[in-house]
């Protein structure tokens, strides 16, 4: 009796699949290739408009803000941009805001080599200490 051999992927086929693949394969590296360098070129690009959208700025700054306190860094560099509406009327108290927003600032970019935990506690902070900021901000601004 003849046995039927198994469908599936067999050490037969795969010699067979190795064999097509040496014959096809340089023909088709040169015109997938380009193909492939552009489709490339075309995520990274979507992506890196995704990452400025989510932080708020341009995408042309989008490597001014790496790492994990990108987020708070962008909105501390805005927050900082902001204050400049305030200088004519309320110069001591941005000179203030402006020096503690430095602090802020170090305090992120100090996080990043910190461990796990660590840096989490120091964005929140980082975090907590802006909110109090902005509100201060907003109600200078006579914004409520």
């Amino acid at each position: 009796m003849a046995r039927k051999a198994k469908a599936g992927f067999t050490p037969g086929r795969a010699k067979n699949l190795v064999g097509v693949a040496k014959v096809v394969a340089p023909a088709l590296i040169p015109v997938l290739a380009p193909v492939i360098a552009r489709g490339a070129g075309v995520l990274s690009e979507q992506y890196d408009r995704y990452r400025a959208r989510r932080l708020g700025i341009d995408v042309a700054d989008i490597g001014k803000y790496s790492g994990y306190g990108a987020r708070l860094h962008a909105r501390i560099v805005g927050f900082s941009e902001s204050l400049e509406t305030l200088r004519a009327t309320d110069s001591d108290w941005v000179s203030k805001t402006e020096a503690r927003l430095t602090q802020l600032l170090a305090a992120v970019r100090a996080s990043e080599r910190m461990p796990t935990a660590r840096r989490k506690a120091a964005h929140r902070a980082v975090g907590t200490d802006l909110e109090v900021l902005e509100q201060e901000l907003l109600r200078r601004l006579n914004v409520r």
